[in-house]
């Protein structure tokens, strides 16, 4: 299984998971960590899944309790970043994918994923939720509140120094260094970019021009990383450094609070979990395509969160591939698979509402 470092506490979570991976075949079957759809697959079967690094945390921990309640399943998710994972979905290398954003329309359509039938789409299931936290090392600061105007001026290169009278203003009474600001980004196809672009763009449109996207505008500059993990490491071993990552990730790095209306939020599994509920399913899509539109303007919500999807098709070629998919990706979503990842990886449970969407369009699944 290829996983990715995470800092020490996922590192042990990872290498927890590797063990029960390779001794799954000897446990007894745990009834209590099935999900809804979770049936007692025993005869020996491969499940592979690529993608979103930021709920790897989480991945390890269903694979685990999975692998340890159905003996004859190995499952194998290498966290390779979002954009690979939407590749190796298309292509046909795996059987689910884990991304940060859903299909756009134009990548949508019966006949363009390798693992479906001829006749069918791709199925966008959210089952992640989790605030990205904005983490920074500065000399001097240990709390920081940044509205989104002077977030998005930071990103976009136009904050240069952490003691900015813009940066100030948020942050009354702080011994702002007189330094030069080293903003971290992703370097590869990230959701989590996507998401946090989407926020920028959402909430202070006048600074962050460009429109959401999985790529990190060049013309922005700063320092670029590939993965979840290789950001977090960046910003903990550089100097007045700040960046965006999945908060499980985060570790002991200062987390900044974001401005909402009149209340500075800070990326709790609390705050995060509103916005699901707040947001739409997009438009024109089909019953069991679960992608949404959030909205990240309403009350209380903290806005930079991003809602990683299971990518999983509507019909297999190998209904093998369809039963393997519908067990795991079931616990995944069951109440007792989404309370797991909370526990192992601070992400924010979907409510009674969605997990019975979720089950609905997994139980549809051929």
């Amino acid at each position: 299984m290829k996983i990715s470092t995470l800092g020490a506490p996922v590192a042990l979570l990872a290498a927890a998971a590797l063990t029960l991976s390779a001794c799954a075949a000897n446990e007894p079957a745990n009834p209590a960590a099935s999900g809804s759809n979770g049936g007692g697959t025993t005869a020996a079967s491969t499940l592979a899944g690529k993608g979103a690094s930021s709920m790897s945390a989480a991945q390890q921990k269903w694979i685990a309790d999975y692998q340890s309640a159905h003996s004859g399943v190995t499952i194998n998710y290498s966290p390779d970043g979002s954009g690979a994972g939407r590749e190796a979905f298309i292509s046909g290398a795996v059987q689910y994918a884990g991304s940060d954003r859903p299909f756009k329309d134009e990548e949508q359509g019966a006949g363009k994923f390798g693992k479906c039938s001829a006749d069918s789409i791709a199925l966008d299931l959210p089952v992640y939720v989790s605030p990205i936290a904005v983490v920074f090392n500065v000399d001097g600061v240990t709390d920081l509140k940044l509205d989104a105007d002077t977030l998005a001026g930071i990103f976009a290169g136009k904050i240069t120094k952490w003691n900015d009278p813009k940066i100030a203003a948020n942050n009354s009474g702080a011994k702002l260094p007189d330094a030069s600001i080293t903003a971290v980004h992703r370097a590869d196809d990230s959701g989590t970019t996507n998401n946090f672009t989407d926020y920028l763009n959402q909430a202070a449109p006048s600074v962050w021009t460009e429109a959401a996207s999985d790529t990190f505008p060049a013309a922005f500059g700063g320092e670029s990383a590939k993965g979840t993990s290789a950001v977090v490491d960046a910003v903990k071993t550089g100097k007045n450094t700040i960046g965006y990552a999945d908060a499980s990730a985060a570790g002991e790095l200062g987390h900044a609070k974001l401005k909402v209306g009149n209340d500075w939020l800070s990326p709790t599994a609390e705050a995060a979990a509103k916005i699901v509920d707040s947001s739409q399913q997009i438009a024109g899509r089909s019953e069991h395509d679960l992608a949404l539109k959030l909205n990240r303007k309403a009350a209380g919500v903290y806005p930079a969160v991003l809602v990683s999807y299971a990518l999983v098709c509507q019909t297999y070629s190998d209904a093998k591939d369809a039963e393997l998919v519908k067990g795991f990706i079931g616990y995944v979503a069951s109440s007792d698979g989404q309370k797991a990842a909370a526990k192992a990886a601070g992400s924010a449970p979907l409510s009674s509402a969605m997990q019975a969407k979720v089950k609905a369009a997994i139980d549809s699944i051929k």
